[in-house]
């Protein structure tokens, strides 16, 4: 028995070791924040979506596409329909063939979803010394971590410790793993003029771009967690009533 009971405690101290260890080599540990849309009823920030849109556009959008926004969806950060024409209207679409059989070009309308920056991979590593920008639409769930880890991304640049060399065309972050990323810092403070008045301090600008982006990997959340608290209400409510039924039926058997 005792035999049995140290190779089982063996056991579990080599899975601790194991997950330990995985866990450390996924990189450093994040910077954690309460997220206005975590939680059972959790909701996102308008005001703080529609400064986060403003920080993709002005920063991120030069090089990192949105291929599953169209301009359309603006709609449910509170822009009205004048002003999603006039944001689509900023952009140019390749559309067709024509009568003619020819692709051209046309002024984007709310249908349409927001165009790469490039035309292809290659022109993309051509422009970015050889690495891919990732799309960021689902960004927030394809990293570990979601929010935490791209807002520690974006403020994690720094110098780097002594000692450290950092590689040309690198560049030195607390959280990326292996503190070394081709992409430079995006953000800086001040970069960004909001219209709602708000101070863009770094802080502020990626932890706006990060809730931007969580709404564009889940659109429908809010939705969601509305529909899932009237299922557990009505099945509450059915489990109180089979069992008033339960106790009635069964009331006369001792």
């Amino acid at each position: 028995m005792r035999r049995m009971l140290e190779k089982t405690l063996g056991g579990m101290a080599l899975a601790l070791a194991l997950v330990t260890g995985a866990a450390a080599a996924e990189g450093p540990e994040t910077l954690t924040r309460d997220w206005p849309q975590q939680g059972v009823f959790g909701t996102y920030d308008r005001h703080a979506l529609q400064r986060g849109f403003q920080v993709y556009s002005g920063v991120c959008a030069g090089c990192h596409s949105l291929e599953y926004m169209a301009f359309r969806n603006l709609e449910s950060l509170g822009y009205d329909e004048d002003e999603i024409v006039a944001i689509a209207a900023q952009y140019t679409v390749m559309d067709g063939p024509d009568d003619a059989g020819d692709m051209f070009e046309r002024t984007a309308v709310p249908s349409d979803h927001k165009p790469a920056p490039f035309a292809n991979e290659q022109q993309a590593r051509a422009a970015n010394g050889g690495a891919l920008p990732p799309d960021l639409s689902l960004i927030t769930k394809a990293r570990a971590g979601g929010e935490d880890y791209i807002y520690s991304l974006l403020v994690g640049y720094e110098e780097p410790p002594a000692g450290v060399e950092v590689p040309p065309g690198m560049n030195y972050n607390a959280y990326f793993p292996g503190h070394q990323i081709a992409m430079a810092q995006p953000l800086y403070d001040g970069m960004v003029e909001y219209q709602d008045g708000t101070q863009p301090t770094i802080s502020q600008m990626a932890a706006d771009v990060t809730q931007f982006l969580a709404w564009v990997a889940e659109p429908k959340m809010e939705e969601r967690k509305r529909t899932g608290i009237k299922v557990m209400l009505f099945l509450l409510i059915l489990a109180i009533i089979f069992y008033a039924y339960k106790r009635r039926i069964w009331a006369d058997v001792h």
